[in-house]
């Protein structure tokens, strides 16, 4: 139970570092999107079993604070989270591989998805513009954060859920 609950405060101090000093640092007019680092490094870890909890909650958070519609950022991160777990059942031997791939395509997906809501509600810019000045950006922003944070959370993992020794 305690698990679970651990999930609200590391995910709205996630949502304050995103808002007060990740989404300050740009790179055109891109940035990186913390949290959905957080979740894919977070779903990698073979013993956690709250994944897709903390997706779910880091959609409703992170939906409450940016701009992008409540369904496209839960289900975004969903979506992310699903990919992450596919992963780790495939290329369990290379971790931070599979965090630089699942961060990489994660990315793409949540900004696809960022833009078809945001188009679908009329709020849209080229794709052109979109491609070359936000989403590659935001993929170089979030593969830059994406070795420290996969470091903390796998730590933070391994608090959690101790490995259990075998005889």
């Amino acid at each position: 139970m305690i698990k679970k609950l651990l999930a609200f405060p590391i995910l709205a101090f996630v949502v304050i570092l995103q808002t007060t000093i990740i989404s300050r640092l740009q790179l055109l007019s891109g940035s990186a999107d913390l949290m959905l680092v957080v979740l894919v490094a977070w779903a990698l870890q073979e013993q956690v079993d709250t994944a897709w909890h903390w997706a779910v909650l880091g959609g409703l958070m992170i939906g409450t604070v940016s701009g992008v519609p409540f369904p496209a950022t839960i289900l975004g991160y969903l979506a992310v989270v699903g990919l992450a777990r596919l992963v780790l059942k495939r290329i369990w031997e290379l971790p931070i591989l599979a965090m630089f791939f699942v961060t990489f395509l994660g990315t793409l997906i949540f900004q696809l998805i960022s833009f078809v809501s945001m188009a679908a509600s009329g709020d849209a810019i080229p794709l052109n513009d979109a491609f070359s000045l936000i989403v590659l950006p935001s993929v170089l922003l979030n593969l830059l954060i994406a070795l420290p944070v996969s470091a903390m959370m796998r730590d933070l993992a391994l608090w959690m859920y101790p490995m259990k020794e075998e005889i």
